[in-house]
């Protein structure tokens, strides 16, 4: 028999490697989860997140645990998005609101969801991503409102959807689904973030609260903000930010902002190594959620960014009221905020 060349070998590995990746890309078995060779820690952690869970299924759901809270089985928003999205697959364009009907009336009559996921492989991976992405977003807060017949504030404990809007209340924007689109400047690459287009000196909302991480001039996104999450999981990235004034007043990183406080004003700066220019055509707000489930993907060629267009839509259901003081020009917040967190 014929002694097999280097080069023939070389090329019979190379076409193994190929096909591989093909029947891989084109028949996908489970989430993508880290190794340990893998990781610069000891443990495995979430390596890749496709946030496909639509903005009806997120209304639905939210609605019955907002509902139900104070009942003796409460159902839990995420942990019910994630049981489906076990049951899908991850693909929420096949979801039905009887599913989740089905799903929410089997656990008020008693059983659990650990009894149900008992023999979901996937369950658990869902439910941790899915936490990532909206974890924060619902849950006890206490906000001001006006006296009946005065003009005195009052503080009132709430429970419900306590993320705000990234543009401020009354400020009209339009949106669409923009996730993935091609981006040309510098360089071919997907558009991982969300653009609401909306006039210059717009007052830009704090999703959630958290700690201010950077702010300044970055070539691609002009003047922006970094916001990180308090339990480290999401990184907020609000770019293209106004000329000369983008920034509140008050901001400076380190600073602990609350949900719906004032952070910026929209603009077009951006596309220039050089600072403080507009050399975007068309003035808007481009927001990112960052996911990070190990500190190694902060900067990397990896990161997991998710599509915020169906979140957006949830999120107009809170709104943030702001006064503009006539003295200084700035925009705050009309009605305190106070959660949890934020209380030492």
């Amino acid at each position: 028999m014929k002694r097999p060349t280097r080069k023939s070998l070389i090329l019979s590995a190379l076409a193994v490697i190929l096909m591989v990746a093909i029947l891989a890309s084109a028949f996908p078995t489970s989430p993508v989860l880290s190794t340990s060779a893998q990781t610069s820690s000891s443990s495995d952690y979430i390596k890749w997140v496709d946030f496909d869970v639509t903005y009806e299924a997120m209304e639905d759901a939210m609605q019955l645990d907002i509902k139900t809270h104070e009942e003796e089985y409460p159902l839990h928003w995420i942990e019910m998005l994630a049981y489906l999205g076990a049951r899908y697959g991850g693909d929420f364009s096949k979801y039905k609101s009887a599913d989740l009907d089905r799903l929410a009336e089997t656990l008020s009559g008693g059983q659990t969801m650990e009894e149900l996921t008992k023999d979901m492989k996937y369950y658990s991976y869902y439910l941790e991503a899915y936490t990532a992405v909206l974890g924060q977003f619902v849950g006890t807060y206490q906000i001001q409102t006006p006296s009946e017949g005065s003009d005195e504030l009052v503080w009132q404990e709430k429970y419900g959807l306590k993320a705000f809007s990234p543009i401020a209340k009354t400020f009209p924007f339009q949106h669409f689904d923009d996730f993935g689109a091609s981006r040309s400047y510098g360089f071919s690459r997907p558009h991982v973030g969300h653009d609401l287009m909306a006039a210059t000196g717009t007052p830009v909302i704090a999703i959630e609260s958290g700690t201010v991480e950077v702010m300044g001039w970055n070539q691609y996104g002009g003047w922006r903000i970094g916001i990180r999450s308090f339990d480290k999981k999401r990184y907020y990235y609000y770019a293209h930010l106004r000329k000369d004034r983008p920034f509140h007043a008050d901001l400076y990183e380190g600073k602990v902002v609350k949900a719906g406080d004032v952070i910026g004003y929209v603009g077009r700066t951006g596309y220039s190594a050089k600072e403080n220019v507009n050399n975007i055509s068309t003035s808007h707000l481009h927001v990112g959620m960052e996911l990070i489930f190990d500190e190694s993907q902060k900067e990397c060629n990896s990161e997991i960014w998710i599509d915020l267009y169906a979140i957006t839509r949830l999120l107009q259901k809170n709104q943030s009221a702001v006064t503009r003081v006539a003295e200084t020009k700035e925009f705050y917040r009309t009605y305190d905020f106070q959660e949890p967190q934020l209380v030492q």
